[in-house]
């Protein structure tokens, strides 16, 4: 997720301003922070038995919209950092999604012989 933030900030940085690639970077950093909190909540739902969600992880959680949208909104207001770009840097993982899915079926040839379009990713894990 790192490489196609770097990526993209410093894309941004040569194309638009140093305005947008540190919005682009500011946002590519929360929407990787949501990402790991929302897999950290995940695994320990996932565990053997859970008893209870720890605090600290409902707490991050929770906290993770409101984060991005605070974020969102205070560079709207202050114009500090292009606040589109951090919009965009918040869909980093969505990207990476994006890529792995990409490359794994170029790695298989699935989608080139059957013609189909890519499936979903929970048809994929069930089988």
């Amino acid at each position: 997720m790192a490489a196609i933030a770097v990526v993209g900030t410093a894309l941004l940085f040569v194309v638009m301003s140093a305005r947008s690639a540190g919005g682009f970077a500011l946002g590519a950093a929360l929407g990787i922070l949501s990402y790991l909190w929302l897999h950290e909540a995940v695994d320990k739902l996932l565990a053997a038995a859970p008893q209870h969600l720890p605090v600290g992880t409902a707490v991050r959680f929770a906290l993770r919209y409101p984060l991005a949208l605070g974020a969102v909104y205070a560079f709207y207001r202050t114009g500090w950092l292009a606040y589109e770009a951090v919009l965009a840097g918040l869909f980093v993982p969505v990207g990476v999604a994006l890529v792995r899915r990409l490359s794994k079926s170029a790695r298989t040839g699935r989608l080139a012989r059957s013609g189909r379009t890519l499936p979903y990713p929970m048809r994929d894990a069930i089988g």
